[in-house]
């Protein structure tokens, strides 16, 4: 991590260095052009004017102070000013080359080896003149040289601290991380009393709240676990053990006996239809969850589906008194799997009957929305209810709330999950609202929809 900030710092210092070289160098060169431009024009102008010779031997001293060499001839070659220099006739060559056969009044800039020059065919004392300013960009360049070392001093100040602070900042980093990582793998070895603790960065806070929700989530799931392992356990033990008993009973002693035989083989016949049920919601519910169950949509009478299984709990009301108050609209039509939500609103009844109170009433509701567009099916027990922090969990599977409660109904344990499972799969909104010692309510809201008219 330390070398990857490094070479980022690096890159970054040497892009700025390149940059400044290229645009600086650049732009210091234009403007010696645009200066030496301005200087020759600004001397034809004096020219022009009617200088003296002493003010434009003035002139040019002042400019070879600035590096700034100024050369006049005449239109037959004579330098006029100055006239003492060492190589004026390669400077007059040049001039000659450029703008000799030029009319009075043409000027041109150019870059020719180590200088940036000026030469135009001007007018002085009424007659043609050659002018030539020479300005060396070697004063540009060591200007540069100047400025780009200057840079690369700072440029290595900014890299020793950019690879302290990566140095210090990685390693806060990596520190948190490997903090976090130790305790992940206290983690996977079932340490469940740890804590990820990381507030440095907000990447990192998001991180090990996660991690505390996965923890968490693991715990619930082993402990899932350890309690599905008992559920099961004892509803395979039970039947089992009187399928088991009964058929011994009747190898034993009722063998002979045709009513007794008759109710031992009823028993038999009874605990393994509950083997079966157990089998089968445990199918149901891995079926539902993998998705590998299609759901066979059309629509149908909700109102005709609610009163044919509240039919199938009629036993409760003649063998052990109990009461299910109807408040159901007739004729309310949705459009689900049939089937399943037949799966549905048993399991939800079944669920009231066992958990009501000791008066024994089931609220059962069937109403559609004041817009029209819902109709939403209810059960309400009159049980003990169930605290907040049950809520969340009776959705699990083989969760029971741990109250003692009346089973009239048998069941798996995997009821509500099968009914989470099966409404999920419909995208229907489902929920549970209740209160210690004032019951649970069951909602489902269907979609509402005319009913279809056979042709």
């Amino acid at each position: 991590m330390i070398g990857h900030f490094c070479v980022l710092a690096f890159l970054m210092i040497f892009l700025v260095e390149l940059g400044f070289f290229i645009i600086v160098s650049q732009t210091l060169e234009n403007q010696a052009r645009d200066k030496i431009s301005l200087i020759g024009k600004e001397f034809e102008a004096s020219l022009q004017s009617g200088a003296s010779e002493a003010m434009i031997e003035e002139s040019i001293n002042r400019n070879r102070l600035d590096g700034i060499n100024i050369f006049l001839f005449t239109s037959e070659g004579e330098p006029v000013a100055p006239d003492n220099y060492s190589d004026i006739q390669s400077v007059l060559d040049e001039l000659l080359l450029r703008v000799g056969r030029e009319e009075v009044g043409y000027s041109v800039t150019y870059r020719s080896g180590e200088a940036v020059k000026y030469a135009s065919k001007t007018e002085y004392a009424g007659r043609p003149h050659y002018l030539f300013v020479t300005y060396s960009v070697s004063i540009v360049r060591d200007t540069v040289l100047n400025l780009q070392l200057y840079l690369l001093i700072i440029g290595c100040g900014v890299f020793a601290a950019a690879v302290l602070l990566s140095f210090i900042f990685s390693h806060k980093l990596s520190s948190g991380m490997k903090s976090m990582s130790d305790t992940a793998v206290l983690l996977a070895e079932g340490n469940y009393n740890i804590k990820f603790t990381n507030a440095d960065y907000k990447e990192m806070a998001q991180l090990s709240d996660t991690l505390n929700y996965v923890r968490d989530e693991v715990k619930k799931t082993e402990d899932f676990q350890h309690e599905i392992l008992a559920n099961v356990t004892h509803d395979l033990k039970t039947p089992l053990t009187m399928i088991k008993a009964y058929a011994s009973m009747i190898k034993e002693i009722s063998g002979d006996n045709p009513e007794k035989r008759e109710k031992h083989l009823q028993v038999i016949i009874d605990e393994a239809d509950r083997l079966t049920g157990l089998v089968n919601d445990v199918l149901s519910v891995s079926k539902l969850q993998a998705n590998m169950s299609e759901l066979k949509l059309k629509v149908f009478n909700l109102t005709e589906l609610v009163y044919g299984i509240i039919n199938k709990f009629g036993y409760l009301q003649e063998t052990q008194g109990y009461s299910f108050m109807l408040d159901i609209e007739p004729n309310l039509y949705t459009r689900a799997d049939e089937e399943k939500i037949s799966q549905v609103i048993y399991n939800l009844l079944g669920n009231a009957a066992n958990y009501t109170g000791d008066d024994k009433t089931v609220y059962i509701s069937l109403k559609s929305s004041m817009d029209g567009k819902r109709v939403r099916f209810s059960v309400k027990d009159t049980g003990k209810g169930i605290s907040k922090e049950d809520l969340a969990e009776i959705w699990n599977r083989f969760y029971r709330v741990k109250e003692s409660h009346n089973r009239p109904v048998k069941g798996t344990g995997l009821g509500l999950n099968i009914v989470k499972a099966i409404l999920e799969n419909h995208s229907f909104d489902f929920g549970v609202e209740s209160k210690i010692e004032m019951g649970s309510l069951f909602w489902v809201d269907f979609p509402c929809v005319p009913a279809e008219i056979e042709v």
